[in-house]
């Protein structure tokens, strides 16, 4: 009895042709390519699977199993390749592409395939990767989170440097933080006040300040905060009366930018900044605050100061406005 020959299956996945030797010429593609359409095939992207002479009736079958599993898979490598590096890369120097698509989307959809939020994701980060008790360690694992895992709205590393260089030019006593979030600037500035000084920091959202608190507490910072939920127009007038504080010695504003110009005008109103209190506004140019930078930098109120830099972890252009007020 003559034998049955083995059967040889070329597929191109991109090209969605099959190509075949011997029997298997009239199982692929488009009009049944022969082998010398295979071999003289440009494309780079095609695969050989042999098939033994008992699956040769069933072979049918595999070319298309296997076409469908390389579509899938090629689809996939995509489509992860487009979510890690391409996307990013390309919103990488447009403020608005880059919020929408790190703030919106990202976030939206990973907060959907892991039932959790970007605040719990980044405290896992700090829980498995930074010292108790150490701030320059959390600082370092949440920057890493934020440059290789996951991008989040903290001042972020670059403009960090900014931020430290005042907290070390001002050598505040009290501190007041409008917009906690997770907690990244709180710890920074924490870790270099002077003994018994204290940071009082605003948070609108119970579960941000939640995770901040957990975040502050890794740190080992916690006796100098003192961390509040609630709107910080309601709360600037109460400060006096609830802390004990005259006036604040550094201001970091990192809340709601529509909020930056009516807390600056409540806290000259409710006394709460003396000559020589410096405010320090972060995103001033994107998302940006141009009420605000109107009014600190004509008012003769106040000595302005601008600092060039970036938007967190992007190449958008964005900064630091340091204020200094005369009184």
């Amino acid at each position: 009895m003559r034998a049955l020959p083995t059967i040889e299956i070329q597929v191109c996945v991109p090209c969605m042709l099959t190509f075949g030797r011997g029997p298997a010429r009239a199982l692929g593609g488009r009009g049944g390519e022969s082998d010398t359409a295979g071999a003289n095939h440009p494309c780079p992207a095609f695969r050989r699977t042999r098939f033994p002479p008992t699956a040769a009736r069933g072979s049918g079958a595999h070319v298309m199993w296997l076409t469908l599993i390389y579509s899938c898979t090629g689809g996939a490598a995509l489509l992860y390749a487009l979510y890690r590096w391409v996307i990013p890369a390309a919103v990488q120097y447009h403020g608005g592409l880059a919020l929408f698509w790190h703030d919106v989307v990202v976030e939206r959809m990973l907060d959907t395939l892991t039932q959790s939020t970007r605040p719990q994701r980044l405290l896992g980060a700090v829980q498995r990767n930074a010292t108790r008790g150490d701030p320059r360690s959390v600082v370092k694992a949440i920057d890493q989170f934020c440059r290789q895992k996951e991008w989040a709205m903290n001042v972020g590393d670059e403009k960090g440097c900014i931020l430290d260089s005042v907290v070390a030019e001002v050598n505040p006593a009290a501190v007041l933080e409008l917009g906690t979030y997770c907690g990244y600037s709180t710890v920074r500035m924490a870790s270099l006040l002077p003994p018994h000084a204290k940071i009082i920091t605003l948070e609108f959202n119970p579960a941000n300040a939640a995770v901040a608190r957990q975040v502050i507490a890794w740190a080992g910072v916690e006796e100098k905060v003192h961390l509040v939920e609630g709107a910080s127009g309601d709360w600037i007038p109460k400060l006096k009366e609830q802390f004990g504080i005259k006036t604040f010695d550094l201001v970091f504003l990192d809340h709601w930018k529509d909020r930056y110009l009516p807390d600056t005008k409540l806290m000259e109103e409710c006394g709460l900044l003396r000559k020589g209190s410096v405010l320090l506004a972060d995103n001033v140019i994107c998302p940006g605050t141009p009420d605000y930078l109107e009014y600190v930098r004509s008012s003769p109120l106040f000595k302005s100061q601008y600092f060039k830099s970036h938007l967190e972890y992007t190449k958008v252009e964005d900064g630091l406005e340091k204020s200094v007020f005369l009184g």
